[in-house]
């Protein structure tokens, strides 16, 4: 009788044993899905750390395209101005003309007769006769000069308005991306918050049936030792547990290509005066010295979207008919060294009409420190 009883008694601790073992096996299943969602959260983190990389290039390609559009506008407004100078000088020039005519409609023949007549000599004759021949001739000479300086400048104004155009719409294009990485990256931010959220209740779930398996686990080993003890001690014993002047600056070697290049940039940007061009002169030096910029002045002067008149072919047609004097003096004086105190610390330059910069005003052009 007392073997059958331990025979069974032996059974009940093997079959509690038993159990705690295959309950201890569970965890696989759950472990797993941690691991998958620890993966799902990593690769979402990646892919929005890529998502925010790229919205920063646009960003940045945002600016420098703004930076240009602020740049055209104001040699768009500089070329309005223009155009309306070469009017008013094509319309004056044509007035005169007319009132010529008309005067030597009214009394020419008379005066030119006597003029004509009053010949000393054939060789005087001849040289009057010229004279109102050439007279003619200027009026419409001066009238075609003023008439091809005007069509020039409506070619130049077309030229701007096509390239503001394509600049509008690469905006317009780099925007429509920039919200779409925006609207993607608010998708994986969603998704990912998901993610979390279902891996911390997942770890939280995890935790909870270690805690009970533990439990049940030692409440099994209780059970059993407290029936060992009862089977050998014949059902008593204790159970256990278990637990604005110019100044000098640096100076720099140039060839005689970089200053003739930096002159006709001055002659673009800059009114026919000494400050006016040292002001943008000591911006490109400025430049040249700055680790932000390219270190010669071609480079600067070639970066891109930074002078307008690169990219429009004002500047080749100043350089194919050669700069000015005053710009050549002003190039080379500001390689030598001499800056403009005034703006000794600007790096950009505006044509001042077409902007509400705060900044100094030189001539037509506004001067400022950072974009």
């Amino acid at each position: 009788m007392k073997t059958g009883k331990k025979r069974w008694i032996q059974s009940g601790i093997a079959l509690i044993c038993s159990f705690a073992i295959v309950l201890s096996v569970f965890p696989v299943s759950a472990d797993n899905d941690i691991s998958s969602l620890e993966n799902q959260a990593s690769t979402l983190e990646d892919q929005l750390a890529g998502i925010n990389e790229d919205i920063l290039a646009l960003s940045d390609e945002i600016s420098g395209t703004q930076m240009q559009l602020e740049v055209l506008s104001g040699d768009m407004k500089r070329t309005e101005d223009e155009l309306a100078t070469a009017m008013e000088n094509e319309n004056q020039q044509y007035e005169d003309m007319k009132d010529r005519i008309k005067y030597m409609y009214e009394h020419g023949n008379a005066t030119l007769l006597e003029m004509l007549f009053s010949a000393e000599d054939m060789a005087d004759f001849l040289n009057k006769a010229d004279f109102i021949e050439n007279l003619s001739a200027y009026d419409r000479d001066a009238l075609k000069v003023l008439q091809d300086i005007h069509q020039q400048i409506v070619d130049h104004r077309e030229t701007l308005k096509a390239q503001q155009d394509s600049l509008n719409d690469l905006q317009s294009q780099l925007q429509s991306q920039q919200d779409s990485l925006q609207a993607k990256a608010t998708a994986t931010s969603t998704n990912l918050a998901d993610v979390q959220n279902r891996l911390q209740k997942a770890r939280e779930e995890e935790a909870r049936r270690i805690a009970e398996e533990e439990a049940r686990r030692a409440a099994a080993e209780a059970a059993a030792a407290e029936t060992g003890s009862s089977a050998s001690s014949g059902g008593s014993g204790s159970s256990g547990s278990s637990g604005g002047s110019v100044t000098t600056g640096g100076s720099i070697s140039a060839s005689a290509d970089e200053v003739t290049l930096m002159a006709a940039l001055l002659q673009c940007e800059a009114l026919h005066d000494y400050n006016c061009m040292l002001a943008v002169a000591t911006v490109i030096m400025n430049r040249v010295e700055s680790s932000r910029f390219p270190n010669s002045i071609r480079g600067v002067i070639y970066a891109s979207g930074q002078f307008s008149p690169t990219w429009t072919g004002k500047l080749d047609k100043v350089l194919s008919q050669g700069p000015s004097s005053l710009a050549v003096q002003v190039a080379q004086d500001a390689i030598n060294g001499a800056r403009l105190s005034s703006v000794a610390d600007c790096y950009y330059f505006l044509y001042a009409p077409s902007t509400n910069r705060k900044g100094t005003v030189i001539g037509d052009n506004v001067f400022f420190q950072s974009w």
